[in-house]
């Protein structure tokens, strides 16, 4: 196959496994605030000091030092927009609404440093066959733009409703979509044999709820799937590795050069029409809404507040 190596029917039915577990769990983490705690923060204290130093140890492909930030920082993640869903006293503090996009920020910027770390590469590294070349830097460009494309965060609110979500009206459909294209070629470049779930079947497993379930709530959900899988995988890498649900990356140079042009085309598309946004409106992207004209942005607010 072009991206993958073979996908039998098990291996189809298991993606789709994967999709609808994390959807549920995160349902349940964000509506069951001491499910959360427990699952975010109890239980990733008592891996890290049993079973992660040995199954995400140095000879494994997740005993990189990005694996153990990206658990830690997908954690960290979830426990802060806790913090700010449930503490109105955290709330009251509105430098605190600075964390989503600084953390975000980062996360992004770790794969971005990956990418270029990668771009010269070609073997076997960290357990899996790497095939660098200009993909990687195009999609660092891509994730650079990513960041830069954030924009709203002062108006950061939490949801009225019993769930108390926390919802960035700002951060629309498009961000979105260039978030996922750039994140899926970030695995595929990077962790290639890990693609088909980390990359594919995560990114739906957040998108899914912010378009369908949640609105507005892209990046608590993006928090609170991502360290689900980060625990998961943590603790069962060979699950992505060498089980016969595992899905091998084709290392095709075509399709790893059309994954890039997409991620950086649509994310390049974005910065366009933000440039455009602010320029139209003459709204300060740091210290205001950006997109506050807009209808979607008018939906999602009236639904939260």
């Amino acid at each position: 196959m072009f991206f993958f190596e073979s996908i039998p029917w098990y291996t189809a039915l298991m993606f789709i496994v994967v999709v609808a577990t994390l959807i549920g769990l995160n349902q349940l983490t964000r509506m069951n605030k001491w499910a959360g705690l427990a699952i975010f923060l109890v239980l990733p204290i008592i891996l890290s000091f049993t079973l992660w130093p040995v199954t995400a140890g140095p000879e494994t492909t997740v005993g990189t030092w990005f694996a153990w930030v990206k658990v830690y920082s997908a954690l960290a993640g979830c426990l802060g927009f806790m913090a700010i869903r449930y503490s109105e006293k955290a709330r009251s503090y509105k430098w605190l609404l600075m964390f989503p996009p600084l953390i975000l920020s980062v996360n992004i910027l770790e794969a971005v440093v990956r990418e270029f770390q990668l771009m010269s590469a070609n073997g076997f590294i960290d357990g899996m066959t790497i095939i660098g070349g200009p993909w990687n830097m195009m999609n660092g460009i891509a994730g650079i733009l990513n960041i830069i494309t954030l924009s709203g965060w002062v108006g950061i609110i939490v949801s009225r409703d019993k769930t108390k979500d926390m919802v960035w009206p700002d951060m629309l459909w498009f961000w979105i979509i260039a978030y996922d294209l750039w994140n899926f070629a970030y695995v595929y470049n990077c962790v290639p044999n890990h693609a088909f779930y980390a990359g594919a079947a995560l990114l739906l497993s957040c998108t899914i709820p912010a378009f369908f379930i949640k609105k507005g709530a892209w990046l608590q959900h993006r928090a609170h799937t991502l360290g689900l899988w980060m625990i998961f995988v943590m603790s069962y890498p060979t699950f992505v590795d060498t089980t016969i649900f595992a899905v091998q990356s084709s290392h095709n140079k075509s399709a790893l050069m059309l994954v890039a042009v997409l991620s950086l085309s649509f994310n390049l598309g974005v910065f366009v029409y933000h440039v455009y946004t602010i320029v139209k409106t003459k709204r300060n992207p740091i210290k205001e809404e950006v997109y506050t004209n807009l209808e979607i942005y008018k939906d999602v607010l009236a639904e939260n507040v």
